[in-house]
């Protein structure tokens, strides 16, 4: 059964291939960018795939930005089948920053404010103004729940076999390791630590609030990936460690909601 996505920050990098592979899929998508005039690639898959994905803007630091996309996303929903307004079913909140080259003794207030608007308060501030737009699990179609699967050792190219059987509804922030507070050894990349760690609290506090309409919330990190913010080392793909957290997604638990976890299931610790 087709179901439902919205993506931030999907212009490039990881968002760009969750779009990719939700399409390949069957999903409808709705991404979301700051300036969707300029990305390129996704206006290309929309080209090649009319009706299932829908391109929006979205700046996820500024409060007008998120009520625009708010107020604009019923119409792109549209309704079911049976007439009933349509839904989301996964939210993506990928959208992020990481200022480089910080130094102790020379870290910014405004690098440390900016990390945390985007990193932190805006996926927490989106997804508490589109919480009215996700669907409730008891009242959607579907069976037991899986728990989470180990992802380690499969084939993750994306095929129709892939595809989730079972109701639930997920939203998925993009985190980090990073933001661990039990593993960090040194200090580097302040902002982006500080505000990952944040934004693994509001996850936490998402899926408490959500719960009782069994809405799971997850902080995955993807692993260290090889877009434009990892960077040269980075050892992951982004078409690896997107299949490997749709696994995740897709196999997630009620009891598992509010969890930290990496691209292969592995739980990490806070």
């Amino acid at each position: 059964m087709a179901r439902t996505a919205l993506v931030t920050g999907a212009n490039r990098g990881i968002g760009l291939e969750f779009v990719r592979q939700l399409l390949a899929r069957g999903d409808h998508v709705v991404a979301a960018c700051r300036n969707p005039g300029k990305a390129a690639a996704l206006n290309s898959l929309a080209g090649e795939h009319p009706g299932r994905l829908h391109v929006l803007p979205l700046d996820v630091a500024d409060a007008k930005s998120r009520a625009r996309l708010a107020h604009e996303l019923p119409l792109v929903l549209g309704e079911r089948e049976d007439g009933t307004p349509g839904t989301l079913d996964l939210l993506v909140n990928n959208a992020g920053v990481l200022h480089s080259g910080e130094r102790f003794g020379q870290v910014e207030q405004a690098m440390l404010e900016d990390s945390l608007r985007i990193n932190a308060i805006g996926p927490f501030l989106l997804a508490q103004a589109l919480a009215h737009l996700l669907t409730d699990v008891a009242s959607a179609a579907g069976g037991a729940v899986n728990s989470l699967p180990d992802t380690r050792s499969v084939d993750r190219t994306p095929s129709r076999a892939d595809e989730p059987k079972l109701s639930r509804t997920v939203i998925a922030n993009i985190s980090s390791q990073l933001g661990s507070i039990a593993s960090t050894t040194r200090f580097g990349t302040p902002s982006y630590d500080i505000s990952k760690s944040a934004q693994n609290m509001g996850s936490v506090l998402l899926a408490r609030a959500l719960a009782e309409r069994g809405i799971l919330v997850l902080a995955l990190h993807p692993g260290w990936v090889q877009t434009e913010m990892g960077g040269a080392q980075a050892q992951v793909a982004p078409a690896d460690a997107v299949a490997g957290l749709l696994q995740v997604i897709d196999g997630a638990t009620q009891a598992q909601s509010g969890s930290f976890v990496d691209w292969r299931g592995e739980p990490l610790p806070w």
